[in-house]
């Protein structure tokens, strides 16, 4: 470590230039994992943060909301199946919000996505003002606070585009949207209402719901889609991937990420490749003197190490800054957790390509690097 601080206090210029380089890509890698997070948010948070372990679709439904249609009918025969702890409905309709009751003005539509559950069932999210969804206020609804940015408040009614429906703002939650815009949450009645408003829209069912939650750990889908024909069994994270869109979009961060990673490992093994290529007179003198390989491929690493490792905490930094300045609608989520992942990422990648120069260190022939000294 003594050598490798010597020659980055003695080489400034050049070893500032590839910190630069490495805060650079680190900062945009924590920036597109920010942007990801938040666009996986707000596309499916009311499904990520619901109390349910396995949700249960129509099958050939691909486990999406918008293709499948159930009877709650099987509500009772999946509260008998063995390892099911408890049971509710669910539906999904997307709408517009109109303030007020009419519809003069089309820029007070707002893109809103109903969802039907059953009032105090462990669908219902955490009501961080107003109050719960009641049976006996069935318009009365619970919406998500970011409509408090387009002007709403509790107690502010709207009508539904192409619907003779009003609903009535009761309570406001926290982290709930679905499909990229705020989720409303109503009894399930009054849901089907809205959704099933058109006659045979229902295609005859009884109670008809997009899906159904289940709780328990134990539970064996196979189990339920045997005894229940017509029925198809996935966990909440697979119901995650069927929402539309969901995989499409969450494959293009990860991909770009992925070859942000790549060329990020291209750059710093070129970068350190190049370094060692220029000191390959110097490590020819060290080695003739007795200075083993490890002691100066440690030396490499450790300059490595430095350099990732305070690159990377100043890409922090920058990130945290970046996100306080950003606008409030920008879908952008700072997740500790995948920080914590993406900088352990970054730092292996690097330590991984300084390997380059190390194996160039150790192929290094005294006499003939000594030969080279002009």
């Amino acid at each position: 470590m003594f050598l490798a601080l010597k020659e980055l206090m003695h080489s400034k210029t050049k070893f500032l230039m590839i910190a630069v380089i490495l805060v650079l890509i680190s900062w945009l890698v924590f920036i597109l994992s920010g942007l990801g997070n938040g666009l996986s948010t707000l596309a499916a948070a009311t499904f990520k943060t619901m109390d349910a372990d396995y949700v249960v679709f129509e099958q050939g439904s691909k486990a999406s909301m918008g293709k499948s249609l159930l009877s709650n009918e099987l509500s009772v025969k999946l509260a008998e199946m063995p390892g099911v702890e408890d049971v509710t409905p669910m539906g999904i309709s997307m709408a517009s919000a109109i303030k007020g009751n009419s519809s003069e003005l089309n820029e007070d539509k707002v893109d809103i996505a109903i969802i039907g559950i059953e009032p105090g069932s462990f669908l219902e999210p955490e009501i961080i003002e107003g109050t719960g969804l009641s049976a006996d206020q069935p318009t009365g609804v619970v919406v998500n606070e970011s409509l408090k940015d387009e002007g709403f408040a509790i107690g502010d009614t709207f009508q539904l585009d192409g619907s003779t429906e009003t609903l009535t703002i009761v309570g406001f939650v926290k982290n709930q949207t679905y499909n990229h815009v705020a989720s409303v949450f109503t009894p399930i009645e009054e849901w089907r209402k809205i959704a099933f408003a058109a006659p045979g829209s229902d295609k005859g069912l009884t109670e008809p719901v997009n899906a159904i939650m289940l709780q328990g750990k134990n539970i064996d889908p196979d189990a339920i889609n045997a005894a229940l024909p017509g029925t198809e069994t996935v966990t909440r994270a697979a119901a995650v991937q069927g929402i539309s869109g969901y995989k499409e979009e969450s494959g293009t961060i990860m991909m770009m990420l992925g070859f942000l990673l790549v060329i990020s490992a291209f750059i710093i093994g070129v970068f350190f490749y190049v370094f060692t290529m220029q000191k390959t007179n110097q490590f020819g003198i060290m080695k003739a003197i007795g200075a083993r390989n490890r002691l100066l491929s440690r030396a490499v690493v450790s300059q490595v190490l430095v350099l990732s490792v305070s690159s990377i905490i100043i890409g922090i930094l920058l990130t945290y800054g970046t996100a306080a300045i950003m606008p409030e609608g920008m879908p952008f989520v700072l997740d500790p957790m995948l920080v914590t992942v993406y900088s352990l990422i970054l730092l292996v990648i690097s330590l991984l390509s300084s390997l380059v120069s190390v194996r160039m260190i150790a192929k290094i022939d005294p006499l003939k690097a000594l030969g080279r000294v002009e």
